[in-house]
């Protein structure tokens, strides 16, 4: 009975910065799970390296594909929706995970890079949905995963843009919920902690990766691997009953007020 709960063979997943980090990780465990999976990105070489080691991972028993796009370019989200639709003929599971953070202060925002960040962590979320959830309808199944961040329910001095968008993710969850309820399909958030992907590596310094661990309950950064286990809940039909709700998977973090 469980394997059936967790079960996603005949579903095609499509990822968004699923290239690598915490997308990579989600789309490896949908191809366990049994999903022909694609991942996007604006990185040819980083999709080809993730495709042959999830393929390798699952020793290729289950299709993977990759589509190359930018998802800060509206015609590269409909390009992308309509080529992944092209391949599979479906697509049951989107993870709307592309996403990045440019930290600047209120008063020392470039309109160029936050105009940047809305289209890449939001309006494309919204863009891509919409042109998925029609077929998701029409088969009365479907599954969309935003992924926030705990930075949409607290925040850091300089990330307005980034909690602003997290935040607004999650009300698009509890919107869209209501809207495709109806039709069988669950829309909903995870809202990752401290995971160590190229991310914050790239953003943080020695001693702020280690203030953040410490901050955690459980003492460290997350392995992108412990975001599977979410997903597929939310992904397959152990989480039918779970929509317009957001998971938060953050070691604790939220946990601790001072």
């Amino acid at each position: 009975m469980l394997s059936r709960l967790f079960d996603l063979s005949g579903k095609t997943a499509l990822v968004t910065g699923g290239s690598k980090g915490l997308g990579k990780a989600m789309a490896t465990g949908f191809a366990h799970a049994g999903a022909r999976v694609i991942v996007s990105s604006r990185h040819e070489d980083e999709l080809k390296a993730a495709v042959d080691s999830i393929k390798k991972s699952t020793e290729s028993r289950v299709p993977v594909d990759y589509i190359v796009a930018d998802m800060t370019k509206r015609s590269d989200v409909a390009s992308l929706a309509d080529r992944a639709l092209s391949l599979s003929g479906r697509v049951d599971i989107l993870v709307n995970n592309a996403g990045s953070n440019v930290p600047e202060a209120i008063d020392q925002i470039h309109d160029d890079v936050w105009d940047r960040l809305i289209e890449l962590n939001l309006s494309s979320c919204m863009a891509l949905t919409r042109a998925l959830v029609p077929g998701m309808k029409e088969r009365r199944w479907g599954r969309v995963i935003h992924i926030s961040s705990i930075m949409g329910f607290s925040s850091a001095a300089g990330r307005n843009v980034y909690s602003a968008t997290k935040s607004a993710l999650i009300g698009l969850a509890r919107a869209s919920a209501l809207d495709l309820g109806p039709f069988g399909v669950t829309v909903n958030c995870i809202a990752p902690g401290p995971f160590l992907t190229d991310l914050p590596s790239s953003l943080l310094s020695k001693a702020q990766l280690d203030e953040f661990a410490a901050k955690t309950a459980l003492g460290r950064w997350g392995d992108p691997d412990e975001l599977i286990g979410p997903a597929l809940l939310l992904a397959s039909d152990a989480g039918a009953y779970v929509t317009g709700s957001t998971i938060v998977v953050d070691g604790g973090t939220l946990a601790r007020i001072f």
